[in-house]
């Protein structure tokens, strides 16, 4: 009973005090309040992510350069770190791809080529792991003339910061395998010089027996 008197007050001082109809009363404060939140959730939403926007609109740190480093080293550049650059490598150049982000960081569509020399994958425009490599061995001239392109793309749009340390092979002794090959060359080529070949002896043993054939 409180409620239905409470309710009759209010039907009448509605258009006593605001000069509406009850119902139109009613409906123009529906109205208000659905302004009132789309309004606060515009408003809202901006205020939510100020952070985020600050650091969209900071300008990005000049790229570091990192001069001759190893491909282990490179991985570090993957942009699982924020506040490591975020590189990338093309047939041992590498380069500072932080500039896009959205394409080569974590969740873009090219974020596994980052941290890594990815001439082959490029050129074979691949995204399996075994082409993860900057070996361009075996590759056609298709290929190679794609990745001549991803090459000026880049050498276009980023700044080079380094190149990948290129390891030379060793024999088990720790020396180089070039040198025991031009000792063994320089091995083979001293007898000649120390004395008449074999082959000039079988010839002077040859000579006589053509010679008795010539006489008969």
């Amino acid at each position: 009973m409180a409620l239905q008197q409470l309710w009759e007050a209010l039907k009448e001082a509605i258009p006593v005090y605001t000069g509406l109809s009850p119902a139109t009363f009613f409906t123009v404060l529906a109205l208000a309040l659905a302004v009132y939140h789309v309004a606060s959730g515009l408003f809202g939403s901006s205020d939510q992510r100020p952070r985020e926007r600050e650091e969209e609109s900071q300008p990005l740190p000049p790229p570091v350069q990192l001069g001759e480093i190893t491909e282990e080293e490179l991985k570090q550049y993957d942009g699982a770190d924020p506040k490591k650059p975020l590189l990338m490598a093309i047939k041992g150049q590498i380069y500072d791809v932080s500039l896009s982000r959205m394409f080569y960081g974590p969740g873009g569509p090219y974020a596994l080529f980052a941290g890594k020399d990815a001439s082959r994958a490029l050129a074979k425009m691949s995204f399996e792991d075994k082409d993860l490599t900057g070996d361009v061995s075996g590759l056609g001239p298709f290929e190679l003339e794609a990745l001549q392109d991803w090459e000026y793309k880049f050498m276009s749009k980023y700044v080079k910061v380094g190149t990948i340390k290129k390891s030379v092979p060793e024999t088990g002794d720790g020396a180089p395998t070039s040198e025991p090959t031009e000792s063994t060359d320089r091995d083979v080529a001293k007898p000649a010089e120390d004395g008449p070949s074999e082959t000039a002896a079988v010839k002077t043993e040859e000579t006589p027996f053509g010679a008795d054939v010539a006489k008969e």
